[in-house]
């Protein structure tokens, strides 16, 4: 099995190494220093693309980076999904973005409860906090750092939650925090 990592890489900086050193090693039960493998081609912001398996890193390759815009979701329901792990072949979750039609992004619910997008986790803000689904379907480095610094709180949130809330935020290692005032949902 092959998985891989995304890691930002802007100015020679490499952010969040610990949290993806972590999940490697959760991934593959290997420590590695993965420093030793991420030299960015120049000061530009890159997407550092790590691929590994059980014998460990096995590629790595930089994108220039350029955020998508994201303004509007499709919801998607799907009970059978499992990517408990960054796993390389994305093929089930590619399909699943297929089907987002005129939207930007999709939502995924498992049982009724908000997962992630296809490439980010989510957070929702209630007027008083921020909630990031216990129901996640990975468990992303920016969403254990976000949590371990308590800047998101742990929670179900159904979907009338999620049509409720006040603002939500994606979460992935390329950007950040990224909140999202003005959106739209589609079924």
């Amino acid at each position: 099995m092959k998985y891989f990592e995304t890691i930002k890489c802007d100015d020679y900086e490499i952010f969040n190494l610990d949290y993806h050193e972590k999940r490697v090693a959760n991934t593959i039960a290997l420590n590695l220093n993965l420093q030793d493998y991420i030299y960015p081609p120049s000061n530009e912001l890159y997407r550092c693309k790590l691929i590994y398996s059980d014998e460990g890193i096995e590629d790595v390759q930089y994108f220039l980076y350029k955020k998508r815009n994201i303004k509007s979701f499709k919801i998607i329901c799907n009970d059978n999904i499992e990517y408990s792990k960054k796993y390389l072949n994305r093929d089930f979750l590619d399909n699943l973005f297929k089907k987002r039609e005129s939207a930007d992004e999709i939502i995924i619910l498992k049982q009724g409860v908000v997962t992630d997008t296809s490439i980010a986790n989510i957070a929702i803000f209630d007027g008083t906090n921020w909630i990031t689904s216990k129901q996640y379907l990975l468990n992303g480095t920016s969403r254990a750092r976000f949590l371990d610094e308590r800047i998101i709180f742990e929670k179900d949130i159904t979907l009338k939650q999620l049509q409720e809330a006040k603002k939500i935020a994606l979460m992935n290692a390329m950007i950040g925090f990224d909140i999202i005032e003005d959106y739209a949902f589609y079924m």
